[in-house]
């Protein structure tokens, strides 16, 4: 577990801005591990509960193979997130 008022992964490695991660993101009915760099980290009250949510910016590095129609950003939960390199931001420039 991480300290009270930090945001960590799976395996409790502190997640900051700018910190390339993996997750897993939908397509269609399937799922596909996909490489972002972190914009935002907060939490959000979702049915009475405070739960950690990242911004991410996808990079375009994922599984499977048809690609991404688009590299939005978007909002996910903490949960099922691994980090990869921390502080990644100013060296990748996707």
């Amino acid at each position: 577990m991480g300290k009270r008022g930090m945001i960590v992964d799976y395996a409790g490695e502190e997640l900051h801005r700018g910190d390339l991660i993996v997750y897993g993101a939908r397509n269609g009915n399937r799922v596909r591990l996909a490489d972002a760099i972190i914009e935002r980290v907060t939490t959000r009250l979702v049915d009475g509960r405070l739960r950690p949510m990242l911004k991410v910016k996808p990079t375009g590095t994922e599984s499977g193979f048809t690609r991404r129609k688009s590299l939005r950003r978007e909002w996910i939960s903490s949960e099922h997130v691994r980090l990869v390199l921390p502080d990644i931001a100013d060296v990748y420039e996707g």
